[in-house]
């Protein structure tokens, strides 16, 4: 970082990121019958790796600051997720492509005032993002050489948001923020088949309220809603045409909008305990699901989430910190569907987290988390459900003046939870069925030891 009066400039230079991929999903029979054990694969040629290269830097004062960044991000994985269901001869194989450059800048201006003789602060912003896409392609494969093409495409998605946020101190109790922001979409897609290809645009203003109200030095009460939105895939924006198919398809809305609230409860005690609860619900216009033949998201229907959530601090020593947090979610589709269910696959109703963090004047340092993932339905009827997932993760280290060495322990007790499950149909080699409907499975990686060096200057 260098600093001249009161300007403040910093600048990574250079980060990556390489990392190898595991794309099995073990169907339950598999494994039930000794085909293989929960650890093995029905298809070895299955995985893939990724990399990313990116250059970012900020400048800012007291009143404005400044930031942009650069990011080269590669991606080849081979799945194969339902193996002789759709090619009983090659397998179902597929390769995914992705290859893009991402260039973003966000900017925010603060300006101090007054409104009503109370202490306003106002903050202008942009932000600004272009994902250059050379290719997004889907590939037919077996022992990841190509057979086919499903599709392949050169995508430029850009978008550009404006906002203004207003915090206002109305008295000794009470304090508010409102904000306004409009955000800008423009997807370009050239395909290899011509009917998807195209152009669209697409714009979406935003609005929030959030108000806290201080009972007294330890307790607070707030409360805000919301709106918000998700983008879609920009070649679900602009097909045309199926390219398995080939019959004709509805492209999907480019922005979605999303609507939520909540109202709680915070507790402050010195720098011991810091606990909250909060009530909250949030309004989806369409989800996004998981398709397991195709390895990618699609549309659905219009959802609602209702829930509750409860975290806690609690700092018993100057070195140590614990730290805890519950939440429990009821999500369903909100549209019907003619002989479908209103369960949101996969979504999760119970989640647990508890830690602890200790850190020693002389250095030492370790920590250690257990994640819970409560049972969650697999249909859209809530007759089939995963089992629960808990881990536990460890870091144990020592920080020097410039450099932090440590380890790092993952899946400590050697769990053989699950890490996700799907509920789709697929073929086995041999199988006579068309095509079995199963609980898709893939396992937590066994215990783990990765060794990690952090260097500051």
């Amino acid at each position: 970082m260098w600093q001249r009066d009161d300007t403040r400039y910093s600048l990574t230079l250079m980060g990556y990121d390489n990392e190898w991929h595991s794309a099995d999903q073990i169907p339950q029979r598999a494994v039930e019958t000794q085909l293989i054990d929960r650890l093995g694969s029905l298809d070895t040629t299955v995985g893939g790796e990724s990399s990313r290269y990116s250059l970012s830097g900020q400048v800012q004062n007291d009143n404005w600051r400044l930031s942009a960044y650069a990011i080269q991000y590669e991606m080849d994985l081979w799945s194969n997720f339902t193996y002789f269901l759709d090619d009983p001869e090659n397998g179902d194989q597929f390769q995914q492509v992705d290859s893009r450059k991402i260039f973003g800048v966000d900017g925010a201006y603060d300006i101090e005032g007054t409104f009503a003789n109370r202490p306003l602060r106002q903050t202008l912003g942009v932000q600004w993002r272009t994902d250059d896409i050379d290719e997004v392609g889907l590939y037919r494969t077996q022992a990841r050489q190509r057979l086919s093409t499903v599709r392949s495409d050169e995508v430029t998605e850009s978008s550009v948001g404006i906002y203004w946020q207003g915090d206002m101190q109305w008295n000794a109790h009470l304090r508010s923020t409102v904000g306004l922001r409009y955000d800008f979409y423009d997807f370009d897609v050239d395909s290899d088949l011509p009917e998807n290809s195209g152009s669209d645009s697409d714009g979406i203003a935003s609005a929030k309220l959030n108000l806290a109200y201080v009972l007294n030095p330890r307790w607070e009460m707030f409360g805000g809603i919301g709106q918000g939105f998700h983008s879609n895939d920009a070649r679900g924006v602009t097909i045309a045409r199926d390219p398995v198919s080939g019959d004709a398809v509805d492209n999907v809305d480019p922005l979605v909008r999303s609507t939520g609230a909540e109202i709680g409860l915070r507790f402050y005690h010195a720098n011991l305990v810091n606990a909250s609860i909060a009530l909250w619900g949030l309004a989806l216009d369409s989800e996004l699901l998981f398709v397991g033949d195709a390895g990618n998201t699609e549309a659905s229907r219009a959802s609602r989430r209702h829930g509750v959530e409860v975290t806690a601090y609690y700092r018993p020593t100057a070195e140590l910190t614990l730290d805890g947090e519950v939440a429990w979610t009821h999500a369903r589709f909100s549209d019907d569907e003619p002989g479908e269910g209103d369960h949101i696959g996969g979504s999760l109703p119970w989640v647990l987290s508890v830690g602890a963090a200790w850190q020693h004047s002389n250095g030492w340092f370790a920590a250690g988390r257990v994640r819970y993932f409560g049972e969650r339905a697999l249909d859209s009827f809530g007759e089939t459900e995963s089992d629960a997932t808990t881990t536990a993760n460890l870091r144990i280290g020592k920080a020097y003046q410039s450099l932090d060495v440590g380890l790092d322990v993952l899946n400590l007790f050697d769990s053989d939870d699950h890490d996700i499950d799907y509920l789709y149909a697929s073929r086995l080699d041999g199988e006579i069925a068309a095509g079995v409907e199963d609980i898709h499975f893939h396992q937590l990686e066994p215990r783990t030891l990765r060794v990690f060096l952090n260097y500051r200057y």
